[in-house]
C-alpha cells in the first residue's frame, strides 16, 4: 500500500513538472535558441520516452497491488528500472545542457512560471509535502529563497503543519517494508 501511494504521488508530481517543461520551456528554447533546436527535440523525446515508461508502470501497479503475485511484481519491477534508466538519462542531459541554455535564454520570471505551474497543477493536499521535497535537499538560501517566493499564508501552513506532515510522511515512506 506505501509503495503504491509513494509511486503515485511521485507519478503526479513528475507528470505536472514535464507538462510545465513541455508547455513553458521547450517553446521558448524553440524561438530563442534555435541553434539547439536538436537538443529541444530530444528532450521532448525523453520526455515522451519517460510518459512510456511511466504508463508501463501504472499499468502494472494496480496488478501487483491486488495480487501481490510473482510474475505482475517482476513486471513491476521491470517496469520502474527502465524508468529510472529513462529519467536519469534525461536529467543528466537536462543538468549538463537544458539548464545553461535556461540562464541564457529565459527571464527569471519565465523560469519562476515552470514552478508555479507545477504547483498550481497538483491537489492542495500534496503541496506542501511537494514544498518539503524541495527543501530536504536545498541549501539554507535555497530554501529560503523558496519559502520567500511563498505566499505567507503557505509559509505559515509550512511552519505549523507542513514541517511535521512531511517528517511524518518520509518516516512513513521510508519505513521497512516488512509487514507489508
Amino acid at each position: 500500500v506505501r509503495v503504491a501511494a509513494a509511486l503515485r504521488d511521485y507519478t503526479l508530481g513528475l507528470h505536472h513538472h514535464h507538462h510545465a517543461e513541455d508547455e513553458l520551456i521547450w517553446p521558448l528554447l524553440r524561438a530563442r535558441a534555435a541553434h539547439d533546436e536538436a537538443l529541444v527535440e530530444r528532450m521532448t523525446e525523453q520526455h515522451e520516452a519517460i510518459d512510456r515508461t511511466l504508463a508501463a508502470v501504472t499499468e502494472w501497479l494496480p496488478l501487483w497491488e491486488r495480487s501481490g503475485d510473482r510474475i505482475p511484481g517482476e513486471e513491476l519491477a521491470l517496469a520502474l528500472d527502465a524508468h529510472r534508466v529513462a529519467l536519469l538519462d534525461h536529467l543528466d542531459e537536462e543538468e549538463r545542457s537544458v539548464l545553461p541554455l535556461i540562464a541564457e535564454h529565459l527571464t527569471v520570471p519565465e523560469w519562476e512560471l515552470v514552478g508555479q505551474r507545477g504547483l498550481e497543477g497538483l491537489p492542495k493536499n500534496k503541496r506542501l509535502l511537494a514544498l518539503g521535497a524541495i527543501l530536504e535537499e536545498a541549501t539554507p538560501e535555497e530554501s529560503a529563497f523558496f519559502l520567500g517566493k511563498a505566499p505567507l499564508l503557505g509559509r505559515l501552513l509550512w511552519q505549523a503543519v507542513g514541517r511535521r506532515q512531511y517528517a511524518a510522511y518520509c518516516r512513513t515512506m521510508r519505513a521497512p517494508l516488512d509487514g507489508e
